[in-house]
């Protein structure tokens, strides 16, 4: 299974949620809000994967970014995106949700 990661939730600058979209060959579900936890799960399974979805301004649509591995920490396992200096495909630039509060 592909899965596709557009934003996260943190708490305090640390990410605690994600926003999961299921890809198939012709569509994209909607998205699927996973805890850290659950999320590191998922991908640990050989059969799964994830990339980053970037929105592309340009183009006024999304684009496929970077895989999406989990890594060993200091503090524990983590998700990490391919880590090539470059800003706009890493997980941090995806929107981060916690600003969003409910009415």
């Amino acid at each position: 299974m592909s899965d596709l990661i557009k934003c996260y939730w943190s708490k305090n600058g640390v990410i605690t949620h994600y926003a999961f979209h299921e890809k198939s060959n012709d569509s994209v579900s909607f998205a699927k809000k996973v805890d850290k936890r659950y999320a590191i799960q998922l991908l640990e399974n050989p059969n799964n994967s994830a990339f980053t979805w970037i929105l592309n301004y340009n183009l006024c649509g999304w684009k496929i970014g970077e895989e999406v591995k989990v890594v060993n920490g200091d503090s524990g396992k983590y998700l990490r995106s391919n880590p090539d200096k470059t800003e706009t495909n890493n997980l941090e630039h995806l929107i981060d949700y916690d600003w969003l509060r409910y009415l």
